[in-house]
């Protein structure tokens, strides 16, 4: 299988603790290794020539094709970190727009956007819709300005996405409860609205679900939405909806607390069984998720 994931890979700066650590990140970074345990990975990115060769070496090394342009910057934020699961984040700079001349010709089984300071455009999405497209909303409702704040926007631009994923405060972007899960659900094919270690809700084909994330004591929460995008796609390939759910859930919390990638699918299967996934049926109770 082939994946193709397009978003800046970025410089974070993170402070936790009163310590100060550089490391590569970016939602596509995430969503690379995770889907490097099963795929074929391709990213598309802008950096600029101050980005560290042995980080590019690194994805390599984990047989990732990482095909980048250079920029005048490289994304670079700066991520404090209040608790396991608060941050709050600056834009330090900025790597250029991916332009459609980025595009790879090729054909891929998923095709991943993941921005993460809008570098990919509305336009650029729409081209996209034909194929197996799963989305990430965070570059998309991000605002710049001492701290990164989010934003209202008109969601209409996801209309054919296959696969989304939100956080609950990125998905309040899309309007208020009520008006922004009629605009998923008549949308997209998937919705997953992520909310830390609480409950979560899921969209599939106009049905609502809850779901309950396994409650395991994890190190730090960065690349949680990206790796549970990453690994749902690939699993809703090979399985159900809700096997699919309960998958990358358990995925997404083991990698949390374990800060790698480096364990069995077994493991996974077995941690999927004690994910709670509730349907949803009751309008009342619809129209206060996001509430």
């Amino acid at each position: 299988m082939r994946c193709l994931i397009l978003g800046h890979l970025t410089r974070d700066i993170i402070i936790k603790d009163n310590m100060t650590q550089e490391k590569i990140g970016g939602g596509a970074y995430y969503s690379a290794l995770a889907l490097s345990k099963f795929c074929d990975v391709v990213i598309v990115t802008k950096i600029g020539r101050d980005f560290p060769k042995e980080w590019i070496e690194k994805l390599e090394d984990r047989g990732i094709n990482v095909i980048y342009k250079f920029s005048n910057n490289t994304t670079t934020y700066e991520l404090r970190y209040i608790d396991e699961n608060t941050r709050s984040l600056r834009l330090l700079k900025r790597a250029d727009e991916l332009g459609f001349e980025e595009l790879p010709s090729d054909k891929f089984d998923i095709i991943l956007v993941n921005p993460v300071a809008g570098e990919i455009s509305t336009k650029m999405l729409q081209s996209l819709k034909k194929h197996y497209l799963a989305v990430d909303l965070q570059g998309f409702v991000r605002d710049f300005d001492e701290e990164v704040h989010l934003k209202q926007i008109n969601g209409e631009f996801l209309r054919g996405v296959k696969i989304l994923h939100a956080d609950k405060n990125e998905a309040q972007c899309l309007g208020n409860s009520k008006n922004a899960l009629n605009l998923l659900k008549n949308s997209v094919e998937i919705a997953l609205i992520s909310n830390g270690k609480e409950e979560g809700v899921a969209l599939y084909k106009g049905s609502f679900y809850r779901f309950v994330p396994l409650d395991m004591k994890i190190k730090e929460a960065t690349g949680a939405g990206d790796t549970f995008l990453a690994s749902f796609s690939y699993f809703y390939k090979k399985y159900t909806f809700e096997e699919a759910l309960k998958m990358a859930n358990a995925f997404t919390v083991i990698f949390l607390s374990l800060r790698n990638y480096d364990f069995s699918i077994r493991e996974v299967m077995k941690k999927a069984k004690l994910v709670e996934v509730k349907k949803i049926s009751s309008d009342e109770e619809i129209n206060g998720l996001l509430g």
